[in-house]
């Protein structure tokens, strides 16, 4: 069975640089423009989002005349307090400078810790994979968010992949395989492609776990220091 795990299209927060998780902000202008059919084989009888308007509208763009499944666990990251700010607006933050320096992984002041939104995707994430099999299904479709992309590539992906370097594109993806046994043994499921725009298959890099420094959730690579993440 194959796997398309697709990120929403830009929205205004994000063209700005912003945290936008628990928000529920449509997507801009530019992110609308920005999308086109899926240009591969669809043989999905649906296509999972979230209740985030954002994964709705991309997916009624990437697959139009497809059933939605919304699914809350697969919503993105609640960022508490920073929800709606940009690094540069918390530079001089104590709680925002504070989790930067544990690596973002603590809890956000009212939001949640990465630990725990992970385990919220997994448990929406592998009933919705083991129903799929049941049924004999040949291909499922997850239009969901960065945050959630980077928990399930880190979680499933094999060869094994690092949260923070998991993060596509606004609008692009990942494409993954179910072989029984790897599943059965471990819950992996095989990494088979990254998907550019339209769904295009492009090629993974030599080394898709390591090299590059990983990057944070507002999509920067950490810098030396923290004054500038």
């Amino acid at each position: 069975m194959e796997i398309l795990l697709f990120r929403h299209g830009q929205t205004p927060g994000n063209a700005l640089g912003r945290y936008i998780g628990a928000t529920d902000e449509p997507l801009s202008p530019a992110g609308r423009a920005a999308l086109s059919p899926y240009t591969g084989p669809v043989q999905a009888k649906f296509v999972y989002t979230t209740p985030l308007r954002r994964t709705g509208e991309t997916a009624a763009l990437l697959f139009p005349g497809l059933p939605q499944r919304p699914l809350a666990g697969l919503a993105e990251m609640n960022f508490g307090a920073f929800e709606g700010r940009s690094a540069a607006e918390m530079a001089g933050d104590p709680a925002y400078r504070a989790w930067v320096a544990g690596n973002c992984l603590g809890p956000t002041p009212g939001g949640e810790d990465m630990a725990s939104f992970a385990r919220r995707c997994a448990a929406d994430f592998e009933p919705a994979v083991e129903s799929a099999l049941a049924e004999g299904l040949t291909q499922l479709i997850f239009v969901a968010h960065g945050g959630t992309l980077m928990a399930l590539m880190s979680l499933y992906a094999r060869p094994r992949q690092s949260f923070f370097g998991s993060i596509p594109g606004n609008g692009r993806g990942w494409r993954l395989l179910v072989e029984p046994d790897l599943w059965r043994a471990e819950k992996g499921l095989r990494l088979a492609g990254e998907l550019g725009a339209g769904g295009a298959l492009v090629d993974l890099p030599a080394e898709p776990t390591g090299g590059a420094a990983p990057s944070r959730p507002d999509g920067r690579a950490p810098g030396a220091g923290e004054d500038t993440p």
